[in-house]
């Protein structure tokens, strides 16, 4: 496989100086392109085809999301990476719905950025070296492994990506009562998907001590 072009759309200096260097330690890529406008990035990006586009969200004319929409709309063989600092599970959805490969949040340490590329290149390597795929390829693709963790008898895959985004929206941590509000599901429920995630080391519990009474669980993700 030849390496991977990448081109980055970010309107701050200082990150796209950060996320440049941190691409040149990455190694089966090259910097293609870069932009710090949205509809300058369309332009170029149209013409020069990018295997990667690393998108940041706040623009100052047009919104990351609106790039991403105009991408998948004009069928253009570029897959993209989000990096910005939008944490609300809407944002995060609709960027899932458009076909985004990852979603970073900022600010963020080497190891997640060199993470994402690296399964990004595994992903993509496999994917242009075979004609058919199995169902296994296909579930490493779109993240549906779990890293081979089953859900037990009782919880979902759905319900369990509703309260995992809504704990993503959340600015502290907070009870198993105050998310259940939030989803618009039973305590009892969220409870067990949160203790199950706990279990996973995908969420930290914090207990604390009023005056009277057992202590309260919260909830925080890791």
């Amino acid at each position: 496989m030849t390496e991977i072009s990448v081109f980055i759309v970010e309107d701050d200096p200082m990150v796209l100086d950060v996320n440049k260097e941190f691409l040149k330690k990455m190694t089966g890529y090259f910097l293609i392109g870069e932009s710090a406008n949205g509809k300058d990035a369309l332009r170029q990006i149209k013409n020069l085809n990018p295997n990667l586009v690393l998108l940041d969200m706040y623009l100052p004319d047009i919104s990351g999301l609106e790039i991403l929409s105009e991408i998948r709309s004009g069928r253009h063989p570029s897959d993209v990476i989000m990096i910005t600092a939008a944490r609300d599970s809407t944002t995060i959805q609709e960027v899932m719905r458009l076909g985004a490969v990852d979603y970073m949040v900022k600010p963020f340490r080497f190891e997640r950025f060199q993470k994402s590329l690296q399964d990004y290149y595994k992903m993509a390597k496999k994917i242009n070296g075979l004609e058919q795929l199995r169902q296994e390829d296909i579930d490493e693709w779109l993240g549906n492994t779990g890293k081979g963790v089953e859900l037990p008898k009782g919880l979902n895959e759905m319900t369990m990506k509703q309260i995992h985004l809504r704990l993503v929206d959340e600015e502290g941590p907070v009870t198993a009562e105050q998310l259940a509000k939030n989803v618009g599901m039973a305590r009892v429920t969220v409870r067990k998907y949160l203790d199950f995630l706990a279990e996973k080391e995908k969420v930290h519990i914090e207990m604390k001590y009023g005056n009277v009474g057992r202590p309260t669980k919260y909830y925080s993700l890791k």
